[in-house]
């Protein structure tokens, strides 16, 4: 992982700061692949629809972390990167103690649609909540997601595949072919 001197210039007192990286998923339909899960926020019992990401390991690139926790999260495994969605800084609060998390996305697409068992640390950990869910398209992706900043990076998915493949620009708006 290369360090961001930006982010690495500016740092709070007990801000937990940390990088995620994750994908943007299409299958051979156009489908998206998200994870949903029920978790407690606040004190209470709150929906999450999401994109897959994780933590960047030391060892480990950006595009290796995403990879592995796409893998990790949602048991699908046989993906490859076809366009970097580029970072973006995101923060919040999480019990009481604010967060600064980089995230670096990458749209991806699944070579294989054969799915294996999702893999977590821990039985109980949060992410083991995860459920994946495949929706029709990006928009659909976009208007169910539960954060404004995945929901940037799907936008960017969209402009990422107009530039690669121009047929799927108009699929993913809805727009009609001529």
């Amino acid at each position: 992982m290369t360090a961001d001197p930006l982010f690495s210039s500016i740092t709070m007192p007990d801000v937990y700061e940390y990088t995620a990286a994750g994908g943007v998923v299409r299958d051979s339909a156009g489908r998206i692949l998200l994870i949903e899960r029920w978790v407690w926020r606040d004190g209470r019992l709150t929906h999450e629809v999401r994109l897959p990401k994780g933590h960047v390991e030391l060892d480990e690139t950006d595009a290796q972390a995403a990879l592995r926790e796409v893998c990790e999260e949602t048991g699908y495994c046989s993906l490859r990167i076809i366009a970097d969605l580029g970072d973006d800084l995101t923060h919040f609060v999480r019990n009481g103690r604010p967060v600064r998390r980089r995230e670096h996305y990458y749209l991806m697409e699944l070579t294989d649609p054969q799915r294996g068992e999702p893999s977590f640390d821990s039985p109980t950990a949060e992410e083991a909540l995860f459920r994946p869910r495949w929706v029709t398209d990006l928009a659909e992706a976009e208007a169910q997601v539960t954060f404004e900043s995945e929901r940037r990076f799907l936008r960017k998915a969209r402009q990422a595949l107009a530039m690669h493949t121009p047929d799927a620009a108009a699929n993913s708006t809805g727009a009609e072919g001529a």
